[in-house]
């Protein structure tokens, strides 16, 4: 295991958000191909930083943002990063209408926001990170299961 995954799995602090996105980038060359990625935590935690500095690694180039009112964003780069933010879904059926199946093509991302909220059609295997802020606005970042 990569000392990267290693740190993540004890915690990371970030004190800005280009320390979030170059770790992100780091964390984006380990990631398997096909894989779901969920990211908890607070609004301003860095989930969308973090999901930015990713895209950066797999040479997308556009602005990536949370897509808070599109629901998904597909992003082509060397790899498709398909960005979903679930807050707005009342559970796993409401992910299962927006048929994002039909739109995946290797090898792919699905990187989702507020994955509490479609947990019931997340895969087993997908990979959980959680974020957080403090109160001296210092971010962190964590790798569970």
């Amino acid at each position: 295991m990569t000392d990267l995954i290693q740190q993540l799995k004890h915690g990371i602090v970030t004190e800005s958000a280009e320390a979030t996105e170059r770790i992100a980038r780091d964390f984006a060359a380990l990631v398997p191909e096909d894989t779901v990625l969920a990211f908890h935590g607070d609004l301003g935690a860095g989930k969308t930083t973090f999901i930015r500095g990713m895209a950066r690694a797999w040479a997308i180039n556009e602005a990536v943002t949370s897509p808070t009112f599109n629901l998904y964003t597909l992003y082509q780069g060397s790899r498709q990063l398909i960005h979903l933010d679930a807050y707005r879904l009342e559970s796993g059926a409401d992910l299962d209408a927006l048929m994002i199946d039909d739109f995946i093509k290797p090898p792919w991302c699905l990187a989702v926001e507020w994955p509490e909220r479609v947990a019931d059609s997340l895969p087993d295997d997908a990979w959980h990170l959680y974020l957080g802020i403090d109160s001296k606005q210092s971010h962190t970042i964590r790798l569970g299961t």
